[in-house]
């Protein structure tokens, strides 16, 4: 079969997905289904490449999950650890025995990049907000020389990428917010996960960032959020958690930001980049996921992006 100009542009973008758009958000939780039927529903749905997810949802005896992902065709991208960089000396300890646990796992499998998330302000499962919305000045070194001396050990150990996730409900949320992060973090450590759904959410626009900071871009996690539900809960004052219980996160393309000239974008970079599908939906209904999945692998094939060849 020949390739579609367009087919071709992103031939560099490999998609995936995350246990997250089966509204994974905990190592255990009874609104959650259970590790196997994710994986099982992941290889139906025709994905190839996944993330990790929260530490102990899948299994982290490596021979095991090499065994569970190996017999369904599917891969590992790579992984996420929260951490609250901004509270200082005793959580970057934290954040880098988190990491290296993770890391550990990851490279076992031949993944080679960890995703951080900063602390949420508000709680996950009730919204409640836990600490202050802004930074001092000392908090914001802690978070930013933080950042780049976690990279900096990760990949002097590891050889793992550690890619940085803006998050609603969190100090690094808006595109001004970003782009302060991502000046004041050293770029041989630190790249940004582009997280396209929580840029929208927070009124940003992907495309700015992309262009303004092409060599940072080293992940992506691709997703579309509701603009009503996002005006809504910036209006009202509603957590992150009570908005995607709204329903905040859509599948494409029935949301924002619009998917073709995002991926367009991307494809211009010439980078090899994961393209990780990650529709928050804690918590949902077991049924719904799935076809969901498959729904949006669809609509981001016809797109040009294909899901990488199975291993044999």
């Amino acid at each position: 079969m020949t390739s579609t100009p367009q087919t071709s542009a992103l031939s560099r973008l490999r998609l995936g997905t995350a246990p997250d758009s089966w509204g994974i958000w905990f190592p255990d939780d009874p609104h959650q289904v259970p590790w196997s039927r994710f994986l099982d529903e992941v290889a139906e749905a025709g994905y190839s490449w996944i993330e990790l997810g929260p530490y102990g949802y899948l299994p982290t005896d490596s021979e095991q999950l090499r065994d569970e992902l190996g017999r369904r065709g599917i891969q590992l991208s790579g992984g996420a650890v929260f951490a609250g960089l901004h509270r200082g000396a005793a959580a970057y300890e934290q954040a880098l025995a988190d990491c290296r646990e993770e890391a550990r796992l990851l490279t076992a499998l031949g993944a080679r990049h960890l995703v951080l998330l900063p602390e949420q302000y508000t709680d996950m499962h009730t919204g409640d907000v836990t600490e202050p919305g802004e930074l001092a000045p000392e908090q914001w070194t802690d978070l930013v020389d933080g950042m780049s001396r976690l990279g900096k050990a990760l990949a002097e150990e590891f050889d793992v990428s550690l890619v940085f996730h803006p998050h609603v409900d969190t100090h690094v949320d808006t595109q001004p917010r970003v782009e302060r992060f991502l000046q004041d973090t050293d770029p041989t450590w630190v790249s940004l996960c582009l997280d396209t759904g929580h840029i929208s959410y927070c009124d940003g626009d992907n495309l700015e960032i992309i262009r303004a900071f092409p060599d940072r871009i080293g992940y992506v996690h691709l997703k579309q959020i509701d603009p009503a539900i996002a005006r809504r809960a910036r209006t009202e004052g509603l957590s992150f958690a009570d908005a995607v219980k709204l329903g905040a996160m859509v599948e494409p393309p029935q949301g924002v930001p619009a998917m073709e000239p995002l991926l367009a974008e991307l494809g211009a970079l010439d980078a090899d980049l994961f393209a990780i599908v990650e529709q928050d939906l804690y918590p949902v209904e077991p049924d719904v996921p799935g076809p969901i999945a498959t729904r949006t692998r669809r609509y981001l094939n016809s797109c040009g992006l294909g899901p990488a060849p199975r291993r044999a």
